[in-house]
Parts: structure tokens; sequence; C-alpha cells
């Protein structure tokens, strides 16, 4: 496997304060009206989309618990298979990777994607003498976690471009937490950053960077993340996953035809009064959720498309993705009749 070294001033700021107790469907709370807690991880200086629908009123019979932040869907999927919380999200190929090692965890709705205003861009400054993917070879690039969406990307692309798999080895990951990643190629710590979302448009704005490439120039319009449940919970509490991903396909839709004002004001109002002690100031880049399926419907092809990279990085055996094993779409009202 390829050594990845990490800078260890950097690498102390990705400690995670999210939940890392284990936990069963047996401390799952609910209340006298029916209503079922859902513990969660968040992300600092963003809403999740089920924040969001939680806000609207969109997740009935069911309520929220925030458990801490995370800078790592692998985590949070983790934390999710063990119990710490109710449900995660990540990279599709993470979630490929944890369920067919046999994590009793099932995706169940598509949360992120890639399309022409949300995609991940890999950036060097504008007078960085890197220019091609040979180039990157000794380098240091700064993403948001290992083993997820920014190395799948980088590794995809380094192989397309003529790298050997051995060399692809030697470019070095140094996983930040994405609020930093923009200050850490500035100041000269890393020489490539992964950049996304809000904090991509927001570099963007800035200035000084141009892009090596993105990941929707490799796959176009494509969904990236998916939510998962442990199964446990999903047999004991079907009607309550049912009304999250209820919840959560409505509010992508609602990003979808709500105008970009109204969205950022209630993204600000959320934000602001749940009292994080976080920033507001990136919010007014946000574009779009960048699921490319109406109401987060996942296909197999969200997991076939990453089965070579897992393959060739040891996590899966040849031929060993079975996708329609990975997850459901039963609860997700856009699957059955297309309408919310």
């Amino acid at each position: 496997m390829r050594a990845r070294p990490v800078l260890a001033a950097l690498a102390a700021a990705t400690v995670l304060v999210g939940a890392t107790a284990c936990g069963s469907s047996d401390e799952v709370r609910t209340a006298a009206d029916g209503t079922v807690t859902l513990r969660y991880q968040g992300w600092a200086n963003q809403v999740t989309l089920p924040e969001l629908a939680e806000h609207l009123g969109y997740l009935e019979g069911v309520g929220l618990e925030w458990a801490g932040n995370t800078t790592s869907g692998p985590q949070d999927i983790q934390a999710a298979a063990s119990g710490a919380v109710e449900f995660g999200g990540a990279f599709d190929g993470a979630v490929a990777k944890l369920a067919t090692s046999g994590a009793p965890v099932t995706a169940v709705v598509a949360y992120y994607g890639s399309d022409a205003d949300a995609y991940n861009g890999f950036y060097v400054l504008e007078d960085s003498p890197i220019a091609d993917a040979r180039d990157l070879i000794g380098k240091k690039v700064g993403v948001n976690t290992l083993g997820g969406h920014n190395e799948a990307v980088i590794d995809t692309w380094l192989l397309e471009e003529g790298l050997s798999w051995e060399e692809v080895q030697q470019v070095q990951l140094v996983p930040l937490p994405p609020p930093n990643i923009d200050s850490a190629l500035r100041h000269g710590q890393i020489d490539v950053a992964a950049l996304s979302g809000q904090f991509r448009d927001q570099t963007l704005a800035t200035g000084g960077v141009r892009a090596l490439f993105t990941d929707s120039e490799i796959f176009g319009d494509f969904n990236a993340g998916t939510y998962v449940f442990r199964d446990d919970f999903i047999a004991e509490y079907p009607e309550a996953v049912e009304a999250f991903v209820d919840g959560v396909a409505r509010a992508i839709e609602w990003t979808r035809t709500t105008p970009h004002d109204e969205i950022i004001a209630t993204y600000t109002t959320i934000i602001e009064q749940r009292n994080r002690n976080e920033s507001t100031d990136s919010l007014q880049y946000w574009r779009s959720t960048g699921v490319a399926t109406e109401g987060g419907v996942i296909e197999d092809t969200d997991f076939t498309r990453w089965s070579a990279w897992l393959e060739r990085t040891g996590a899966l055996d040849e031929g060993g993705l079975d996708p329609g094993s990975i997850y459901t779409n039963e609860y997700n009202p856009y699957a059955t009749d297309g309408d919310a």
C-alpha cells in the first residue's frame, strides 16, 4: 500500500469531535407522541440536508440530535455502523467498502454529487510549477480524508494521465478539515488543494489559484455519496427511516426550485440558531447539492463507478462488488411514483 506521510502540525487539525462511543438501537429514544430521535454528526460551517429538512418541517415523526461534528465521511458511516449515531453519510466508494466488509449498514438516499455547480476540483497556486499529473509525484495534496472521494478521484485521474500505480502511490495525501485546506495551500503547507462546494467557490472568489482538473470532467454529473442506517435500526424503525428519506428527498428538490438568496438566508438562519460557534461567511458561495437524480434516488452505477479503484487498493476482491446488496430505494417516494 502507498505510504502517505502527513505533516504533524496539520494532522493535529484532523482530530474529530464527533461521537465515538458504541451504541445500539436499544439507545434510540422515542417520545410519547411516537417521534423517534436520530443522533447524527454535522459539518462545521455547513448545513446538512437532514438539518435543512428538519428546519423546513419535512421530518414528520423524526427528530434530530446533534452528537458533534466530523470532517470525514468514512468516520461518519463507521459511527453509524457502531451505533454511536443512527445515520451517517459518506462517499459511495467508502460506503461500498464498509458494506462489503460485512458491516450491517444499508444506503437509503443520495445526498451529494457533482454537477456544473457542485464538483470537486484540484487546485494549485497560479504561480505553481505543477502543470500535469507527473508533476504531482512526491507532492502533497490536501484532502478532507483518506479513503474517500478525493483519493478515489485523484487516483483515477493520475492513472488516466499515464502514471503507473507505483507512481500514484508517491503522491502524498494530507487529510485536513475542509475549512482549512485553502489556508494550507496559500501558506505552502500543501501543493494541491482538493476543494468542493462553498469552500471551493470561496477560494475561487479570493483568486490566485488555477484548476488542474475536476471530477465532473472525468465522470460528468453523478451521485457521489449516500446516507446509511444500520440494518437493525431499519428493521425496528422502518417508519422513521421512511420519514427521514422522504424529508431528505424533499429537501433536495427544495434546493432545486428555491431562489439562491432564499436558500442562503435559510442556511444562515439554521447555523445562527444552532449556536455552534460557526462562521456563515462561506455560505454565500453555496450553489448546489450536486445530486444527479430526482430526490436522491440511488443507482447501481453510484457504486460500480468505483469498483476498479476499490479492487486496485485491495478493498475489494476482483468482481466482488454487488451494488444491489448495498442500497435500497424502498423508502424514497421519487423511486416509486416520482412525486413526494
